[in-house]
């Protein structure tokens, strides 16, 4: 598995806006191979933002690859940065990509995956 994150330190008077803009926007996750899930996630507000990051889970590193090449990426990202005048980020997102190398279930299960 894959795991794929954004961080983006939001505006402090920009949050609601922020989360606005995730919650109407169409991503087309849902349509592509290998996309398990996916989480935006906020995080500690510090003095001027408040910290979130997206969240994907993919199924395989290629999958994740493939996201990023498609043409459902282009559309989900089209109008990213354009939805305002005023900017709701400081800066531009940090991108951070893991490989997962071990997996504990919520029955105790553990499965252990080939580092990458």
């Amino acid at each position: 598995m894959y795991i794929a994150m954004n961080r983006f330190r939001v505006v402090k008077d920009q949050a609601k806006a922020f989360e606005q803009l995730w919650a109407n926007r169409e991503s087309y996750l849902h349509e592509m191979k290998g996309f398990v899930e996916f989480h935006l996630l906020k995080g500690p507000e510090k003095e001027d933002y408040h910290l979130y990051s997206s969240h994907t889970l993919w199924e395989t590193y290629e999958d994740f690859l493939a996201w990023t090449k498609s043409e459902n990426f282009r559309k989900a990202h089209a109008r990213a940065g354009n939805e305002r005048t005023q900017p709701l980020t400081v800066g531009h997102p940090e991108f951070e990509g893991f490989h997962v190398i071990q997996e504990v279930k919520a029955d105790g299960s553990k499965i252990m995956h080939a580092a990458e």
